[in-house]
C-alpha cells in the first residue's frame, strides 16, 4: 500500500521517534498556569484542613455545651428534651435502670434507638473521651463518654455531617472557583504572551523574507527592516529586533562594497587589458617592422627603420613595466611588505620633488613652505618620494597651465604634515568619494595628457597608511588641498640629532621658488 501524500515519512529501523516540540507560546501557558494551579491546590487543602479542624473544635464544644444542659431521668428517652436539643443529639446512658439510648430527628421528636443500634454503638467504644462512631441508619457522629466511679455511664453526640456539608460546599467553592480563574488565567496570559510576542514574530518573518533574498551575485539592495515600533532597547525583544536592523545594516553594506569591488575588478580587467594591449601591439608591430627590415637585407634604411623600432619597442616595454610595477606595488603593500624604513628629511624631500616638477610643468607656478628646522620621520625614502611626486604630478596633470601649486611641510603636534595645494578648478564631484579607490580616472579616456590608469593616488594612500599615516583632499573651486599626516618620530633616537641644519635646504627652496616665478612670467 502506497503512502498517503503529504504523510511524514516513517523512522528509519532503530532510530529514534522524533520528538515535537511545544511553541514557546504554549511552554509559558503550561508552565503559568501548572504554578498556580498548584499553589490554588496547596491553599485549598491548608484551608480546608484548617477549617476541618475549626468546625471539629466547635462540635466538641456543643458536645460539652449540650452535655451539661442535661437533667437526670430513668432512661435516656426521659432525659431528652426535644425543645433545648438540637437536631441530631444522641444521648446514650448506662445506669441501675440498664443501657438505653435515643436521638432527636429531624422532626425534632425524641426517637429510643434500637437495641442493634445499641450494640453496635458500644461496641465501637473502648475508652472514655471524644470518639468519632458509626451509628446504623444514622451516620457519622461525634461522641463524648463520660463514666462515673458508680458503673454509670453517659454519652453524648451530634452528628458529623454539619461538618462534612460545610467542607464539601468550600471544597467545590473552591474548585468552581479556581477552574474559572484558571481559564481566565488562559485566556489572559495567551492574550499578553501572543502580544508581547508579536515583535519577535514581526523579527522571524523580516528574517525568513531576507533568508529568501537571492544574494549570491548582481546588485543586492536589502531594504527589509524590522518597523521601528518592535526596536525599542528598553525590551529584550526590542533589543532582537534593533540587533537584527543593526545586522541587515551592516550586510547591506557589505554587499554594496562587493558590488562596488566586483565592479572595480571588472573596470581593473578592462583598464589593464588596454594599458597592456596598446604597449603589446606596438612592440608586436615594430617587432614584424624590424624583422621584415632585416630579411630586406643591410642598408642605411633598413638600420635606420630598425633602430626607430628597437626604440619603440624599448618605450612601449617601459610602459609596460610602469604599469606592472605600480600593480606589484600595491599588492605588495596590501601585504605590509616592500617599506624599507629609515631616517627621513621629509623637507629635503619636498625641495627636491618641486625642483623634479618644476622641469615637468613649466607652465604652473610652484611655490615651497617649509620650516625652518627640517621635519624628519621614520620611513621609506623612496615611497615617501612617489608619495609627494604622484601628488604633484596630478595637480600638474588635472590643472590648467598658470595655476599655483604650494608644497608645505610642517608638524603639527606628533605629526609631521605634508601638503599639496593648488587654485585649480577643483575635484569632480562624481569622482570625489572614490579619489583614492584603484583606478579612478578624472578623465576615462586615457588620454596620455590627461588620462591614465588612476593609481597615482591610490598608491600614495597605500604608502601612507603603510606608515601609520593618512591621506586627504579638501577640494573646491579655486582651492584643492592634499594633506598627508605622518607620525613625526625618527627611526632612532639619535637620528633627529644627526639631521643637517635647516639652512643647507633653504636656499635651494628659494631658488626653486625663484625659478618657478620666472618660468611662469
Amino acid at each position: 500500500m502506497t503512502e498517503a501524500a503529504g504523510a511524514d515519512p516513517a523512522p528509519a529501523a532503530g532510530a529514534a521517534p522524533r520528538r515535537t516540540r511545544w511553541s514557546l507560546q504554549s511552554r509559558l501557558m503550561v508552565t503559568v498556569i501548572g504554578m498556580v494551579a498548584l499553589i490554588l491546590t496547596l491553599v485549598a487543602v491548608a484551608t480546608s484542613a484548617l477549617l476541618g479542624n475549626i468546625l471539629d473544635t466547635n462540635l466538641n464544644a456543643r458536645l460539652v455545651s449540650a452535655g451539661s444542659s442535661l437533667r437526670g431521668g430513668p432512661t435516656a428517652a426521659d432525659v431528652l428534651d426535644a425543645g433545648r436539643q438540637p437536631q441530631g443529639f444522641l444521648f446514650v446512658m448506662q445506669n441501675s435502670e440498664g443501657l438505653s439510648g435515643a436521638y432527636v430527628d429531624s422532626a425534632e421528636a425524641v426517637v429510643t434507638l434500637s437495641e442493634d443500634q445499641l450494640e453496635e454503638l458500644v461496641a465501637q467504644i473502648d475508652h472514655p473521651g471524644t470518639a468519632t462512631v458509626e451509628v446504623d441508619g444514622l451516620g457519622r457522629y461525634r461522641v463524648i463518654v463520660d463514666t462515673s466511679p458508680g458503673g454509670n455511664a453517659a454519652l453524648v453526640g451530634l452528628p458529623t455531617s454539619e461538618v462534612s456539608s460545610t467542607l464539601g460546599q468550600i471544597l467545590t467553592t473552591v474548585a468552581l472557583v479556581t477552574t474559572g480563574g484558571l481559564l481566565l488565567l488562559g485566556i489572559a496570559i495567551a492574550l499578553v504572551i501572543r502580544a508581547s510576542l508579536r515583535p519577535l514574530r514581526s523579527v522571524a518573518d523580516t528574517a525568513t523574507r531576507v533568508a529568501r533574498m537571492p544574494m549570491a551575485e548582481g546588485d543586492v539592495t536589502i531594504s527589509e527592516r524590522v518597523p521601528d515600533a518592535y526596536t525599542d532597547d528598553r525590551t529584550e525583544i526590542g533589543q532582537v529586533g534593533s540587533a537584527l536592523n543593526t545586522l541587515l545594516d551592516h550586510v547591506d553594506e557589505s554587499l554594496s562594497a562587493r558590488q562596488r569591488n566586483e565592479e572595480l575588478m571588472r573596470r581593473f580587467v578592462a583598464d589593464a587589458s588596454h594599458e597592456l594591449r596598446t604597449p603589446l601591439a606596438s612592440i608586436r608591430g615594430y617587432s614584424e617592422l624590424s624583422l621584415r627590415a632585416l630579411q630586406r637585407g643591410a642598408t642605411p634604411e633598413v638600420a635606420e627603420t630598425t633602430e626607430s623600432a628597437l626604440e619603440r619597442i624599448q618605450t612601449q616595454s617601459l610602459r609596460m613595466t610602469t604599469l606592472v610595477e605600480d600593480l606589484l606595488l600595491l599588492a605588495r603593500l596590501d601585504e605590509g611588505q616592500e617599506l624599507v624604513f629609515g631616517s627621513v628629511d621629509l623637507t629635503a624631500l619636498a625641495v627636491e620633488t618641486v625642483a623634479d616638477a618644476q622641469v615637468a610643468g613649466p607652465g604652473h607656478r610652484w611655490h615651497l613652505d617649509v620650516e625652518d628646522h627640517p621635519v624628519v620621520v621614520a620611513g621609506d625614502a623612496a615611497r615617501l618620494h612617489q608619495v609627494v611626486a604622484n601628488l604633484l604630478a596630478n595637480a600638474r596633470t588635472h590643472t590648467p597651465e598658470g595655476t599655483t601649486v604650494t608644497v608645505s611641510v610642517h608638524r603639527d603636534g606628533h605629526d609631521a604634515v605634508i601638503a599639496v595645494h593648488d587654485d585649480g578648478p577643483g575635484i569632480d564631484e562624481a569622482i570625489k568619494d572614490d579619489l583614492f579607490v584603484r583606478f579612478t580616472r578624472a578623465d576615462r579616456s586615457r588620454a596620455r595628457k590627461t588620462g591614465g590608469t588612476g593609481l597615482g593616488l591610490s598608491i600614495a594612500r597605500a604608502i601612507a597608511e603603510a606608515h601609520g599615516g593618512t591621506i586627504t583632499a579638501e577640494s573646491e573651486p579655486g582651492d584643492t588641498t592634499f594633506t598627508v599626516r605622518l607620525p613625526a618620530r625618527p627611526a632612532d633616537p639619535a637620528a633627529a640629532t644627526s639631521t643637517p641644519e635647516a639652512p643647507a635646504v633653504e636656499p635651494e627652496a628659494e631658488a626653486v621658488d625663484t625659478a618657478a616665478d620666472e618660468s611662469a612670467q
